[in-house]
């Protein structure tokens, strides 16, 4: 069975009109793909760490790694990644496993 994952999202918005034509479609894109934005968030400063700040965070949980894959290849929405690509720049797509709690790491 496929397990949920996370998709961190971390980038500045380069182009704010072609960032507005890929955020008015894509919610219900994604939605229909097994996403759910679990928080949106704008950087208030950094507490820790050496990585270059982003102004945008976006986290979203996905049913599974094949429903994040589908939602990257549909070829229905081929017009619409392009709008994500001009509209943000500096982007961080990372993907995470669910996990319960840690344990599993600290084994």
């Amino acid at each position: 069975m496929s397990q949920p994952i996370y998709a961190l999202n971390l980038f500045n918005i380069a182009n704010k009109d072609e960032y507005l034509a890929y955020s008015r479609r894509s919610p219900k894109q994604v939605q229909a793909h097994g996403e759910r934005v679990l928080a949106l968030g704008k950087f208030r400063e950094s507490a820790a760490g050496e990585i270059k700040p982003r102004a945008v965070l976006i986290l979203v949980e996905w049913a599974s790694k094949e429903a994040f894959d589908s939602y990257r290849t549909d070829p229905k929405l081929a017009d619409l990644h392009p709008h994500r690509g001009k509209g943000a720049e500096e982007y961080i797509w990372h993907l995470f496993d669910k996990l319960e709690d840690l344990r599993p790491l600290l084994k």
